[in-house]
């Protein structure tokens, strides 16, 4: 390779422009070339419309993908909550590199955790996956409050708290970790209350299929444990898409015995975003070796998920 720099495609905002900055940095020392970053504006960054009306993941995707494939940038970084569940044939999904705090986050007035939050308290969030759990969680814990549906950056959500607007935000942790500002955080929630999206807090690293040299190169920041985590995810994401419309929650963790990895969980949940109705199944099994099985282990679970009643929750489209 030569010491021509290499062009990584990130979208404007703060929190983008901070992973991608963290992903050139790993990526010069792989490549021991030079990563300069191309700035790119997405649909779903101009638009104000609701993200579930105009088209949920792909807006922010898309543009990214297209100046991948006209070669105007050599790789791209996505969320990978971001990203559609079907993987285009020209474009490779080089690393999954580790993976970032799952879990989605409080930031409240005065300080409040969730259970502190008082009677009819509004909580902002553009998520119908995030609404649809809250709103569950307080429900059965005799407690009553207001989903706000919100949008816009960091700056704007936790603006809507400053501003006494609204009562607590709901964002992910992962976002305020890496541009720097998880110490707002008044309560992380737990995934055993809230299931995040599928794939979130892990990054996408994308290049041209047919650039092998780069493909080979970006490999080298793939965490494989993130890797099969996030595609049993998706699969369940994926195969619950076809057969119903209600916001998803997936996470496969890694259960370990001291060090030794020895079984995966997947988690899934979908329900009604009033919270009313939830349904919630997990399966535990050997962690994948494959692609194939960690594809297989999501479809067996969103299965079994719309056997129980998934199939019959219709909702806006997961965001």
């Amino acid at each position: 390779m030569s010491e021509q720099a290499l062009r990584l495609g990130t979208r404007r905002s703060k929190l983008a422009m901070a992973q991608s900055g963290q992903v050139a940095d790993a990526v010069s020392q792989v490549t021991g070339r030079p990563v300069e970053l191309v700035e790119i504006t997405t649909y779903g960054d101009i638009s104000r419309e609701n993200l579930a009306q105009i088209g949920g993941t792909g807006v922010f995707v898309t543009a990214l993908r297209e100046a991948l494939v006209r070669g105007e940038v050599d790789f791209a970084v996505h969320s990978l909550k971001d990203l559609p569940t079907a993987q285009p044939e020209d474009l490779a999904l080089a690393a999954v590199p580790v993976r970032e705090d799952v879990r989605d986050v409080l930031v409240a007035r005065d300080g409040l955790t969730f259970a502190e939050l008082p009677d009819g308290a509004r909580v902002g969030t553009g998520s119908p996956r995030r609404m649809a759990q809250l709103n569950a969680y307080a429900r059965s814990h005799g407690m009553t409050i207001e989903t706000v549906a919100i949008r816009g950056n960091v700056d704007t959500r936790i603006g809507y708290v400053r501003a006494g607007e609204l009562d607590a935000v709901v964002l992910a942790a992962a976002g305020l970790n890496r541009i720097g500002r998880i110490d707002e955080v008044t309560d992380f929630l737990s995934v055993d209350n809230v299931l995040p999206a599928p794939g979130q807090g892990a990054l996408a690293i994308e290049c041209a299929a047919d650039n092998a040299d780069l493909v080979a190169a970006l490999g080298e920041l793939d965490d494989p444990f993130t890797r099969v985590a996030v595609t049993a995810e998706r699969s369940l994401l994926a195969a619950l898409e076809a057969g119903c419309s209600a916001p998803v929650g997936a996470l496969a963790d890694l259960l370990a015995d001291g060090q030794i990895v020895k079984e995966m969980r997947l988690r899934g949940v979908v329900g009604t975003t009033d919270g009313s109705t939830l349904v919630q199944l997990s399966t535990t099994g050997p962690v994948p070796e494959t692609h194939d099985q960690a594809m297989s282990l999501g479809r067996e679970l969103a299965a079994e998920m719309l056997a129980k009643g998934a199939a019959g929750l219709m909702g806006e489209r997961a965001l």
